[in-house]
């Protein structure tokens, strides 16, 4: 792509005083990987990969089913029964070609994050499970990486910057994970599919605010209620 059409495909990013010509630079050299091609992972795909990451790595090893379809924007009915992240890839070559699409069918396990992680700037935690959470974020410590943790569930979602230049982590807010089988889930209580829409694309928001060194304010926790419409910052 020639230069005038690289400005102009970005130029509404561009013209934005704090981001400019060098801040679309560093969103291009960036490297993220997204942990999830879900509820929370189709957002922030497409508004990462819009914005023009260079490269974006999607860990998910699960198939599109039909009841993904509500709120997973990035598949359709065409790619049910199809790899998530094989979808997830032909929606960025249709989006935005120039990004560097890096699936990953794996499941992130203790044996795999470091490798997996180690390899990317800034990680977005979209999985589904605590144990996977806590998995990912620990990693993130030891790595050094900053991590954007967001969930979800029915019409509250939750979203942070962990370890954001050392700042505190998950653990530094929910010491211990606790058992998973005691915690509801979108698979038991639902979830209203604009409501991953707005929390994947806040935390796509705030990694393209930490790219283009952007004031990111760790150690809070934000809280969404949709269905009361509240929102809340606390600090810990």
């Amino acid at each position: 792509m020639k230069s005038k059409d690289i400005f102009a495909r970005y130029s509404r990013q561009i013209f934005i005083e704090e981001i400019g010509l060098e801040g679309q630079r560093k969103i291009r050299s960036s490297k993220v990987l997204i942990i999830g091609a879900g509820g929370l992972g189709s957002p922030a795909i497409q508004y990462l990969a819009a914005a023009g990451v260079g490269t974006l790595g999607v860990a998910d090893f699960d198939e599109v089913e039909l009841h993904n379809l509500n709120r997973q924007i990035i598949h359709n009915e065409n790619t049910v029964g199809s790899l998530k992240i094989k979808s997830a890839e032909a929606f960025v070559e249709n989006l935005n070609h120039q990004v560097k699409f890096i699936g990953i069918n794996q499941k992130i396990d203790s044996l795999n994050a470091e490798e997996i992680l180690s390899q990317y700037d800034i990680i977005l935690d979209g999985s589904d499970n605590f144990i996977t959470r806590y998995l990912i974020n620990d990693t993130c410590v030891k790595l050094g990486k900053t991590l954007v943790y967001g969930s979800i569930l029915g019409f509250s979602g939750q979203i942070a910057v962990f370890n954001y230049k050392g700042s505190k982590s998950l653990r530094d807010l929910f010491p211990e994970p606790p058992f998973d089988e005691d915690i509801p889930d979108c698979d038991s209580l639902g979830v209203l599919g604009a409501l991953p829409g707005m929390v994947g694309s806040m935390m796509a928001m705030q990694a393209l605010k930490i790219i283009t060194e952007l004031p990111v304010y760790p150690d809070q926790l934000t809280l969404i209620d949709t269905l009361e419409w509240r929102f809340q910052t606390i600090n810990f």
